[in-house]
């Protein structure tokens, strides 16, 4: 039994072995290739790669800013990558930590900067291991845990796409690529490191990352790593919601918001994130207006100019609220009553598959709340709306909404230059939208007032 158990262990490691070298190779690319220079990399990274190279490990800057350098664009942030424990680089480094549960980093601190430095990591033990541990995948495939250590080639492998696995070494300014990814690079090709269907049940969310990359970088999904994503994409539904919002958000503020969704929509994908985009995007006056939001995000984005992600998703769940508001209000409840309903129908369904955190929320409730009050521009109305901390961001949404027709422009004009007039224009504005029976029963109310002076002035001589 013992021998039989052995034998297999064997077989399957040899099998691994195996198909590891036909999937790698590995090509030393010189900088006068690739034209990548160390004074591109941030000081932070520079620092710690050589004094990990000093105590005597590998250490090269990995992933996104290496890709990112490539095609000529500037990184958000640096990673690292070693062949030292995290323990051994948080030994190193005095302003730093260890972070994480299904992988183990470090967060190094040079100032303001923080650099992510990983362990190169192996093949999970259940890829190789008949008497694997229980609980390493999920019944869909998915890993939970991930804190198994292992070579530069092995890390490579277990990299999401051929080009984030690029290892970059600024002593020698030599690019170590393992996967062909240099060369994906060169011709706009977005390609998944193995097998597609296996990767994309070991983290579903790398099907999000992909349509992401894919329109942020102008690149064109390769054959096999696009064609399993339609299929695959209820798996969605077994991340968790949290990270769920987190990986949206970053497709949202990518710049190219607008591409993504439609491509979410075309690969099924919108299924399991805001299934009423299928809804939204059916009705003109809907698809309109989402367009709108989407295509202001992303050239917000591209100006460097602050974007609200409560904005947005209040945008894009918008047309869910209005639908159940008009229901509500049809079964006879009163509009501010059916307003509320709605929306806690519309958040609490949300919630099930994209957990919106409470600080976005409630600026989002605010946001809603507000359209109604802008019709209303009698009185001291006007006034006390303009004073509420969100109104900037309720008045941007009413703009919005006018813009895509589904309000009246006259009123998106009124504000407008309500908001630049003077506080006597202002007063002038509000009292003409006054019918004449309120203001004639003003002009009675002082006329009675001084006739009871009068009475009062006569009885008393």
């Amino acid at each position: 039994m013992i021998r039989k158990l052995l034998q297999k262990v064997f077989k399957r490691k040899k099998t691994a072995d195996t198909a590891r070298d036909s999937l790698t190779q590995l090509c030393t690319i010189p900088v006068k290739s690739h034209g990548l220079h160390r004074n591109q990399i941030s000081s932070c990274a520079l620092k710690i790669t050589q004094e990990l190279q000093k105590a005597g490990f590998s250490a090269f800057v990995v992933g996104g800013a290496v890709r990112d350098l490539l095609l000529g664009l500037e990184p958000k942030d640096f990673d690292v990558a070693t062949n030292a424990t995290p323990e051994q680089v948080r030994s190193a480094f005095r302003r730093s930590r260890i972070i994480g549960r299904r992988f183990r980093l470090v967060h190094v601190m040079c100032g303001l900067e923080t650099v992510e430095v990983s362990t190169f990591r192996g093949p999970s033990p259940e890829n190789t291991h008949p008497l694997s541990v229980n609980g390493i995948t999920d019944q869909h495939g998915r890993l939970l845990h991930d804190n198994v250590f292992g070579s530069q080639e092995e890390d490579a492998i277990r990299r999401d796409f051929t080009m984030n696995a690029l290892y970059y070494d600024p002593a020698t300014e030599e690019i170590h690529d393992y996967l062909n990814g240099y060369e994906d690079i060169r011709s706009e090709t977005l390609r998944i490191i193995g097998e597609p269907i296996t990767r994309y049940r070991e983290d579903p969310v790398r099907m999000l990352r992909a349509v992401r990359l894919a329109a942020k970088l102008g690149l064109q999904l390769d054959v096999k790593t696009a064609q399993p994503i339609g299929d695959l994409a209820p798996l969605l539904q077994n991340v968790p919601t949290a990270r769920l919002f987190d990986e949206m958000l970053k497709l949202l503020l990518s710049g190219h918001s607008l591409a993504c969704v439609v491509d979410l929509r075309a690969r099924g994908l919108h299924h399991g994130l805001l299934p009423m985009l299928d809804i939204i995007l059916e009705q003109p006056l809907g698809e309109r207006f989402i367009t709108l939001a989407l295509k202001n995000t992303d050239e917000r984005v591209l100006q460097n100019k602050p974007v609200s992600p409560a904005f947005l998703f209040a945008a894009l769940l918008w047309h869910e609220v209005l639908t159940n508001w008009n229901s509500y209000k049809e079964h006879g409840e009163k509009p501010s009553v059916a307003l509320y309903k709605a929306m806690d129908n519309v958040l609490a369904k949300q919630q099930k598959n994209l957990s919106i955190p409470r600080r976005f929320s409630a600026t989002i409730q605010e946001i809603w709340i507000m359209q109604p009050r802008f019709e209303s521009r009698a009185g001291r109305g006007p006034f006390r709306l303009i004073s509420h901390p969100r109104f900037r961001a309720a008045y941007d949404f009413m703009l919005l909404r006018a813009e895509s027709g589904e309000t009246s422009a006259e009123i998106a004009s009124w504000w407008k230059d309500f908001l630049s007039a003077s506080q006597e224009q202002r007063d002038k504005m509000v009292q003409s939208l006054l019918s004449p029976t309120k203001k004639r029963r003003k002009r009675n109310r002082r006329k009675s007032a001084s006739n009871k002076i009068d009475v009062s002035e006569k009885t008393a001589s």
